[in-house]
């Protein structure tokens, strides 16, 4: 018996991919899921402390969905799980599609927990 389902998507070619853009993009693809999104925050990092880039998260009242970046290199990783009624691909979906923009290749990944 599974309690939810995963999705990741690793992606590379995210060179100059801003986590507000990415942020405001996870939250359209959550609305549009009909998913109920509790907490939305991104995390800018300037290399400082941790290597340029950025995490974001959009929090689910069934789990969450989020996103790191390494802008130098353009490594970007996104997750969407969901233990209730959403299905997790329709949110990334909506995420691969319009960051096709940005990206060279995506690799999806499908977990069921």
């Amino acid at each position: 018996m599974t309690h939810g389902a995963h999705i990741m998507l690793d992606c590379t070619g995210a060179v100059g991919v801003e986590g507000s853009w990415m942020l405001s993009l996870m939250e359209s693809a959550v609305d549009s899921s009909g998913a109920r999104r509790v907490h939305s925050h991104n995390e800018d990092f300037d290399g400082s402390v941790s290597p340029p880039g950025f995490a974001a998260v959009v929090l689910l009242d069934e789990s969450h969905v989020s996103a790191h970046c390494y802008s130098e290199s353009g490594l970007l990783a996104i997750d969407a799980f969901s233990c209730g009624n959403t299905d997790p691909a329709r949110i990334i979906e909506v995420i691969e599609k319009s960051a096709m923009i940005f990206l060279i290749q995506s690799t999806l990944l499908i977990s069921l927990t």
